[in-house]
């Protein structure tokens, strides 16, 4: 079996973000699909690493994905690999391994092991509410619909590592209205998107620790472990990193300074399934748990990350985007169901799931894509920082 063509598409659900899919067909007449991670204003050059990449893998064999890989990051990239090239190797990873499921008639952790568990653990996010007593109310509804656990950023979305009072005030406060939103029970998952420095980190730490939250995500800037490293010798909160490392040999260093408890590596940008299901070997003997970060679509993306986190020993939880699950399900021939806060694993050969291409080309047509603007984009409602901004009461 040959690959003979390699596709990229932008589609936009309808809320959160474009999303990159990519379809491979072979001569076989067996296609697959993939997923690429994408930011704002990067779907372009995305789509163009995607194209580039097609040229060298186009006549090869999709079992060869090892192989393709390896060779892609030491010479394509000349082991320089851009956020963009992880993408877009990710996105075709994800997609030969469709191909080579479906071939064998089995789902993809069958290949790779087999499942350790029956359903995925997932946590709500994308969920919404601009205002702390906003976001309350969604939190109740949210956990209502039968999540079990949510994440969001309590901070308003400076993305700088010196915050005032006032700032971390708000913060704790968001976090205080949530948990008394929905009770004790509920897994509060804290993320601060690498904003804050040491110091602040941990002294925020301290404040929110009464709310018992589940986990403190990416306190620090993800280029400089000892900052992390720092924060978690001085707080008693697990610590997590990794979303913006993009190989195995980013958390190196992650692993040889103990700088978290947990990873969260995004599947659609660590190479695909086999590049997250090596990083979660690599962290199990350091008893260190994976919870795959997962800011993409809730068909393709969501799919790749149930096959992967099927098959690891040290797997915790899995990030669900509610906001863009609807617009997924519109081009989906089977949505993936979540119940009760877990997601169901599929037992279809490949991923498990598959695109109704009419209505998906119907959309694609239609030119729908979301428009990038700095007043959509957390931290850049303004041109420069404010004065206050560097105030600390």
């Amino acid at each position: 079996m040959k690959i003979t063509a390699i596709k990229p598409y932008i589609y936009y659900p309808g809320s959160g973000k474009n999303l990159i899919f990519c379809r491979v067909d072979t001569d076989e007449g067996i296609h697959g699909w993939g997923e690429s991670y994408v930011v704002s204003e990067k779907e372009q050059a995305v789509v163009d690493y995607i194209e580039a990449i097609a040229g060298y893998i186009v006549g090869r064999s999709p079992f060869n994905i090892k192989h393709s890989g390896t060779a892609l990051f030491d010479d394509f990239a000349q082991r320089r690999g851009s956020m963009e090239f992880f993408a877009a190797w990710s996105g075709i990873e994800i997609a030969l391994w469709d191909i080579i499921g479906k071939k064998a008639g089995l789902p993809v952790y069958n290949l790779l092991g087999g499942a350790c568990r029956k359903k995925i653990r997932v946590y709500a996010n994308g969920w919404g509410g601009r205002s702390i007593e906003e976001r309350a109310k969604r939190a109740k509804e949210i956990i209502d619909s039968g999540f079990t656990a949510l994440k969001f950023d309590p901070f308003r979305g400076k993305w700088r590592s010196y915050i005032s009072k006032k700032e971390e005030d708000y913060a704790v406060e968001n976090i205080r209205a949530v948990r008394e939103a929905v009770g004790p029970h509920v897994d509060i998952l804290v993320e601060v998107h690498r904003r804050l420095s040491p110091f602040h980190a941990i002294h925020f730490a301290e404040r929110i620790m009464k709310y018992d939250p589940f986990w403190f995500e990416e306190p620090c800037p993800a280029d400089n472990m000892n900052l992390i490293a720092e924060v978690k010798r001085n707080i008693h909160i697990p610590v997590v990193t990794g979303e913006a490392l993009y190989s195995k040999y980013d958390f190196i260093d992650v692993l040889e300074k103990r700088a978290v408890d947990i990873v969260n590596p995004d599947i659609c940008i660590c190479n695909g399934i086999l590049g997250i299901t090596q990083i979660a070997a690599m962290c199990e003997p350091y008893n260190i748990q994976v919870s795959p970060h997962n800011y993409n679509g809730m068909l393709i993306g969501m799919a790749a990350t149930l096959q992967a986190s099927a098959v690891m020993n040290n797997f915790l939880i899995a990030e669900f985007f509610v906001n863009m699950k609807p617009g997924c399900d519109e081009i989906a021939t089977k949505a993936i169901k979540v119940e009760n806060g877990f997601a169901e694993l599929p037992t279809e050969p490949g991923l498990g799931i598959d695109i109704n291409m009419e209505e998906f080309e119907k959309k694609i047509r239609q030119g729908i894509k979301k428009s990038f603007s700095m007043s959509n984009v957390a931290g850049h409602e303004e041109e420069f920082p404010r004065e206050e901004d560097y105030k600390y009461n």
